[in-house]
């Protein structure tokens, strides 16, 4: 059995995502944004849809947000590419490239105000624009892993 077959899915089945919300960031183009939010000193706006803003109950209890985002103006036709820190090809599941079938993107960002359906935040790298998928706060005793490691040249944690 495939493994399409066994999840009840095949290759034409689509899913179906709704948007939270809006990001609203400085970064208009794609080479305006940095490789990775944290490195930047910019400051976004999340502006969730009214219908959402009762989810947001308690959302300052968190100093640090899982932000989830939909990469609209990514290729989704590439299934390999090079990275910015060498000239070898590789997988896109090997990589942390916007460009991907299915382009969501997850940031860790910090959570500095929240304002009705506003949450002001540092450590995105979305472009302006960029649907909002979900947020979720960041728990370092669940979501960090101090033993992790990724051997390919760039990265922070190498093996």
């Amino acid at each position: 059995m495939t493994p399409q077959a066994d999840s009840g899915l095949d290759t034409e089945s689509k899913l179906i995502l709704q948007p939270i919300g809006v990001i609203r960031t400085p970064y208009k183009n794609p080479g305006d944004a940095p490789r990775q939010g944290r490195f930047s000193d910019a400051v976004c706006i999340l502006e969730l849809w009214p219908e959402f803003v009762p989810g947001l109950k308690d959302v300052d209890k968190a100093s640090h947000l899982v932000v989830l985002y939909w990469c609209h103006r990514s290729e989704r036709n590439k299934l390999q590419t090079r990275t910015p820190y060498g000239e070898t090809t590789r997988g896109v599941f090997a990589t942390r490239s916007p460009s991907r079938p299915n382009p969501i993107a997850l940031c860790v960002a910090e959570l500095l105000e929240v304002n009705g359906c506003r949450l002001k935040v540092h450590g995105l790298d979305a472009l302006d624009g960029s649907p909002l998928l979900d947020l979720k706060p960041y728990s370092p005793g669940i979501d960090a892993i101090p033993d992790a490691w990724v051997d390919l040249p760039g990265e922070v944690n190498r093996k």
